[in-house]
């Protein structure tokens, strides 16, 4: 159930109706009072902001209720997740306060002059006196936004902006949303390289598959920085890091199980990728047409990479024909698919993760009786699946290695380090995987990369606590 948070302003008439039984009619209609702030009060009336938590299907009747009774003037209707955004989520702010004719001269004219010399005839040091020594660009086209599908580059922006506060807040690094009103894979290849001298990594973000392969693919190739293609890898990474920590809670090894991937996707293909660097022998990519088959030839070409690996199984069939006996259900497709007869013929001690949003691919409430470890991308179930995990720490550490790319070794080493902030102590079957709050998260997984860029001669830049 989704729920939201409005801001009723009224005005009391307390000669007809006391604040008791406001509170009453808000109460039957389904919301709970949060907050109130008198506004202003006189012997007769008064105005206030009372904050309700309610769902969102339940908005209208709160407000009809407030509205249709005597003694109450409703003012005003405020969705408070709307003036969050007012004016937008972020910022820029200098570094330091430019005070008078001394400082202007540094900052800018005519000290900035030898700086940019500098950096013409070392381009490298643009890492070292610019902004490029910690910035991202966060790109989409707006394609392909999760739970909304393809709403353009205007709507796209709040989860741009979004994902900047998490990059600064969690890893203090400083993120730009760049929404492009283009789809066009040449032209969106060809801007992003054009604006990249700015930034020291790109995180592709919301781009529909299978265009989303070709862009990341051709900006790896043409730039020397980081393009981290979000939904398909930071998803693969915290999946594969919550699979080690179930696996753990199981009792079974990653080369003994038997795993089945729903939605062979951006976020599919890469999960799919990871698992099998990580270790899995038996695997079962499985799309809206059937089976993903061993020695089959198919149109997609990373349907054809998967068909050529010999760990994926040679068998045809539906997602409900292939389910049984497996050991684990990794579901990035969509909601609805399987009831709890479908998950009764996994093996014993099963797994499942089911991650279309908002509504994963088996209810919740219907798969946990049946499974010993389920994880969703819902934040009011246990063991969220949240790329937030993932980008800050990357990010953090590729910036400070001065990563050329991040290859597979350094999303592995990811992973690990997700699973290893969840002690064995802790560990448990509602209990996998850390929260994103967890301050461990970005410094280990920080650490984990680095040190895999290093040992991949990736990284341009060793830091001092690595020499």
């Amino acid at each position: 159930m989704a729920l939201t948070s409005i801001v009723l302003r009224v005005e009391l008439n307390h000669e007809q109706i006391t604040f008791g039984e406001v509170a009453s009619i808000i109460g039957k209609a389904g919301g709970d009072i949060t907050s109130i702030d008198v506004i202003r009060s006189s012997k007769g009336l008064s105005v206030r902001d009372i904050t309700v938590d309610i769902a969102e299907s339940a908005e209208s009747k709160v407000v009809e209720a407030v509205n249709g009774q005597q003694g109450i003037k409703l003012i005003n209707v405020s969705d408070r997740t709307f003036l969050v955004h007012l004016g937008g989520k972020i910022n820029v702010n200098p570094n330091m306060p430019i005070r008078n004719r001394d400082d202007l001269s540094k900052v800018y004219t005519p000290g900035v002059a030898k700086v940019c010399t500098a950096i013409h005839q070392n381009p490298e040091k643009a890492f070292s006196l610019t902004i490029k020594r910690n910035t991202v660009a966060i790109i989409t086209d707006g394609t392909a936004v999760l739970g909304l599908g393809d709403i353009g580059p205007f709507a796209a922006a709040p989860v741009m902006e979004g994902k900047a506060m998490l990059f600064k807040q969690l890893a203090g690094v400083d993120a730009f949303p760049i929404c492009l009103d283009t789809t066009d894979t040449e032209e969106i290849v060809r801007t992003i390289k054009t604006i990249s001298p700015i930034f020291g990594g790109i995180n592709l973000e919301d781009i529909s598959s299978p265009r989303c392969f070709e862009i990341e693919a051709k900006l790896g190739e043409q730039l020397d920085i980081p393009i981290f293609h979000d939904d398909q890898h930071g998803t693969a990474v915290v999946v594969v890091a919550g699979l080690l920590n179930a696996l753990k809670v199981v009792g079974k090894r990653i080369g003994q199980v038997r795993i089945v991937v729903n939605g062979i996707g951006a976020a599919g293909v890469s999960i799919c990728k990871m698992l099998l660097a990580a270790g899995v022998k038996r695997l079962v990519p499985v799309d809206r047409e059937g089976a993903i088959v061993r020695g089959k030839t198919y149109e997609h070409p990373m349907w054809n990479w998967l068909a050529e690996q010999p760990q994926v199984e040679d068998t045809p069939g539906t997602l409900k024909d292939l389910l049984p006996g497996a050991d684990v259900f990794i579901g990035v497709s969509r909601g609805g698919l399987l009831n709890a007869r479908d998950i009764q013929t996994m093996a014993p001690d099963s797994i499942v993760f089911a991650m279309a949003n908002p509504v994963p691919e088996i209810d919740p409430e219907e798969a946990l009786p049946h499974v010993r470890v389920l994880g969703t991308g819902r934040s009011d179930y246990p063991n969220q699946i949240n790329n937030v995990l993932v980008f800050p720490g990357i990010f953090r550490g590729v910036l400070d290695c001065r990563a050329r790319c991040i290859n597979e070794p350094m999303k592995l080493a990811a992973a690990r380090a997700i699973a290893s902030v969840v002690s064995e102590s802790e560990l448990n079957e509602v209990y996998i995987i850390p929260s994103i709050f967890n301050e461990q998260v970005v410094k280990k997984v920080r650490q984990s990369v680095i040190e895999a860029a290093i040992l991949t001669g990736v990284a341009r830049r060793i830091p001092p606590e690595f020499r």
